[in-house]
């Protein structure tokens, strides 16, 4: 086993110089473009200031757009309280509206039982007595 794994190193070592690849032969170019280094540093370092000042803006526009999106979704959430607000203060109305119907129904009714009532109780002569009266000799 340690021959064959030997033989197989040497294989591959063959395989590898035989398929290195060969010298590249580029032609010389002037590289830098046409500014000098000086001037390139300095364009470097304009470009580095204004990416500081360009990822504070985009920082700033972020936040902003943060705070419009919560201040949208307070207002949002204002407008549904106020709805609510108000349709509770009208249910509100509703009910007491209903209740002051039903106490006039009610002493409507009990206004009447209780005239009915006197009216029942006493003779018809009596309740003319009563009526014709003047008005100093009146109990109510």
């Amino acid at each position: 086993t340690c021959s064959v794994a030997k033989k197989e190193l040497d294989d591959l070592e063959r395989w590898k110089e035989e398929h290195r690849p060969g010298p590249i032969k580029l032609v010389p170019q002037r590289l830098g473009g046409k500014e000098s280094e000086a001037q390139a540093r300095t364009k470097q370092q304009m470009m580095l200031m204004q990416s500081k000042y360009q990822q504070k803006h985009k920082r700033e526009k972020y936040v902003e757009a943060k705070k419009a999106t919560e201040e949208a979704e307070i207002l949002k959430k204002k407008a549904i309280q106020r709805e609510n607000a108000e349709r509770l203060e009208v249910k509100k109305r509703q009910q007491e509206m209903q209740r002051r119907e039903m106490f006039l129904e009610d002493q409507y009714y009990k206004t009447t039982e209780l005239l009915n009532r006197l009216d029942m109780g006493l003779p018809k002569s009596d309740s003319c007595q009563i009526a014709n009266r003047g008005p100093e000799s009146t109990a109510w």
